[in-house]
């Protein structure tokens, strides 16, 4: 009697198992059909027995059934997409199963090429199908302007080769403008991983991240620490190095960054302008106007160079008015006349700074208003009542009031 019990267990093992296999093999039918929903259906009832789930070309089955619902999907519907993300994840299993040995018959499978024009009897619909098909319609929904669906298939094509540099690259640039910047630096560090990749512009998205949208000096001076690295003789990268170190308030630590970049690079305005910023900050008045005035002799048209340049001719001055105002009368008679025509003539070296500032941009009323004070105060009339002329089109009749 036990044996009978036994054989007949047997039997509905190997039926249930049987039956299941004959489910496998309809799905195939109906895969190489195209009767897709049929296919994914019947796959699914397979793995959702106990005595067949853990067959890995059942599995591979499911995803590459997948892959071509994926294929064949609407480029502009985000259910594509899902479809293709759920191929993958079934991709992503399969190889678990088979502990990623591509050499198994199932990986050969899993992994084989998907050749340009090859019959679509032949595709194999793997992971590499997946990948193309993907990355086609990422381009396709980009032709079309839909960058939202042009990103979405540039971060599924990446995901699934990690170290494929036109997919990373193109995922993190349509996600930063998207706005999607947390996704942006997922892609952009995936390509600092690579080895052999040119990794400047990645940093240079990386860095404006940090800097623009995380707020996070210190993150971006790290950035370009890493970028100088690449290559040390980037002008912009030096000016950048400056720029964060001065909003770190490391000054010491900028004032040799400084001196180093214009030793490669000593026209560059926007560096004479911080090393000018650097002196002055420290107090050495004279030292920052010798750089201001270089970066004017670099580029006339410099309106930041002017303006500072203008500015500290002002403080100067000033400075002298203030000491006089502070002499003793035995002081006052000595020192005074000399005191203020030096002051005067301080102001006057001024006025072509400013004078071209204003005319680099003329809607500043802050410039007009200072060039009528200066004129003002030089007594030159003309040239007050000039400038007078301009803010009131500006401001109107009562700006001094204002």
């Amino acid at each position: 009697m036990k044996k009978l019990i036994l054989s007949l267990a047997l039997v509905g093992f190997v039926t249930v198992s049987f039956a299941q296999k004959k489910v496998v093999k309809s799905a195939e039918k109906n895969y190489k059909k195209g009767e897709l929903t049929t296919a994914l259906s019947e796959v699914e009832d397979a793995l959702s027995d106990p005595e067949t789930k853990d067959d890995p070309a059942t599995t591979l089955l499911k995803g590459q059934i997948q892959t071509k619902m994926f294929d064949a999907g609407d480029e502009n519907e985000m259910s594509t997409v899902e479809v293709g993300k759920e191929a993958f994840d079934t991709f992503s299993k399969t190889m678990e199963m088979i502990n990623n040995d591509k050499d198994s018959k199932v990986g050969k499978d899993l992994w084989k090429d998907d050749v340009p024009g090859m019959p679509e009897n032949l595709r194999p619909y793997g992971i590499e199908t997946l990948k193309n098909s993907a990355f086609a319609k990422a381009i396709t929904t980009y032709e079309e302007d839909n960058l939202e669906m042009s990103y979405e298939y540039f971060a599924l094509a990446s995901n699934i080769s990690p170290t494929d540099t036109t997919m990373n690259f193109n995922a993190g640039f349509l996600a930063n403008q998207l706005d999607k910047t947390e996704e942006a630096k997922v892609f952009f560090n995936r390509l600092l991983e690579i080895e052999e990749y040119n990794k400047l512009n990645t940093y240079y998205y990386l860095i404006q991240i940090a800097s623009a949208i995380d707020k996070d000096p210190e993150e971006a001076y790290r950035l370009v620490k890493l970028a100088k690295e690449e290559d040390p003789t980037d002008k912009t990268l030096a000016e950048f190095e400056i720029q964060f170190l001065l909003q770190l308030d490391k000054m010491d630590e900028a004032l040799v960054s400084v001196k180093d970049a214009l030793k490669n690079d000593p026209e560059n305005t926007g560096i004479l302008l911080r090393y000018g910023y650097l002196l002055e900050q420290s107090g050495d008045l004279d030292g920052a106007l010798v750089q201001y005035k270089k970066s004017v002799e670099a580029d006339p048209d410099f309106f930041e160079g002017n303006y500072y340049a203008g500015a500290i001719f002002i403080e100067k001055a000033r400075t002298i008015l203030n000491e006089v105002g502070g002499l003793s009368d035995d002081e006052w008679e000595e020192k005074s006349d000399a005191m203020n025509k030096e002051a005067e003539g301080l102001y006057k070296e001024s006025v072509p700074y400013f004078t071209k500032a204003s005319e680099l941009k003329p809607e500043s009323t802050e410039i007009l208003e200072t060039l009528f004070q200066i004129h003002t105060r030089l007594d030159n009339k003309e040239e007050a009542e000039k400038y007078n002329q301009k803010l009131i089109e500006i401001l109107g009749e009562n700006w001094m009031e204002g």
